[in-house]
């Protein structure tokens, strides 16, 4: 069975996310066809994950556990019209130790870019996950320095599906940006701002034209 993701702790309340549009029950809500888990207790804003059909839960420090339930039918969209999960965003002071743990796991590699991209990360690995990407981004030069080359990756941020992006900025306010053109050629993406409450950092993105 391929990897795929089961569900994200995210150290938030509930109520943060339905402020921001998200049609929550309980303790978690669900986006396409990954589960979000509000534990306000966790001290770092995307504390962990589980994944379905992986050979180990040594992922170069993410926190990972193995899940063995079946994927839930997809969600529909949320009243903020988000969609679907996009892409989980982790960093790595070394992006071949990374990706060689994270392949060992079990974990598709697809691709990985070379170039710099516009924030100065030199390299990226997209692996695929189901729906979603795992986008591994070696930080920069000057920030390992600071931290070590030893420091184990670590989760930083999410990019969701909204269709209709326009939409979903003018139903956020002044919780988000404006919508400028992503990196991603053909796509456009917003980001929600610290005043939106929420601990981990959350880009919104049109649908891609392509999968990775």
């Amino acid at each position: 069975m391929a990897a795929s993701i089961d569900e994200l702790t995210v150290a938030n309340s509930p109520q943060a996310w339905r402020d921001c549009g998200f049609q929550v029950e309980g303790e978690e809500c669900l986006v396409g066809d990954v589960r979000i888990r509000f534990a306000p207790e966790e001290r770092r804003g995307l504390a962990g994950w589980s994944l379905r059909g992986i050979e180990s839960h040594d992922l170069d420090g993410l926190p990972t556990a193995r899940s063995e339930r079946p994927p839930p039918d997809p969600a529909p969209p949320h009243p903020n019209g988000i969609a679907a999960l996009d892409h989980v965003v982790a960093i790595s002071s070394d992006l071949d130790r990374t990706v060689a743990a994270l392949t060992a796991a079990g974990l598709d590699l697809r691709r990985v870019r070379e170039e710099p991209t516009p924030a100065g990360a030199p390299r990226q690995a997209f692996f695929r996950l189901g729906a979603t990407i795992l986008e591994v981004v070696q930080e920069p030069p000057e920030a390992t320095e600071r931290a070590g080359a030893a420091r184990p990756a670590f989760f930083w941020g999410l990019a969701f599906v909204a269709p209709d992006l326009e939409r979903t900025v003018a139903s956020l306010g002044d919780r988000v940006s404006e919508i400028r053109a992503a990196v991603q050629p053909g796509r456009q993406i917003a980001t929600l701002r610290r005043s939106a409450g929420l601990s981990v950092p959350v880009a919104l993105m049109t649908p891609p034209s392509h999968t990775v």
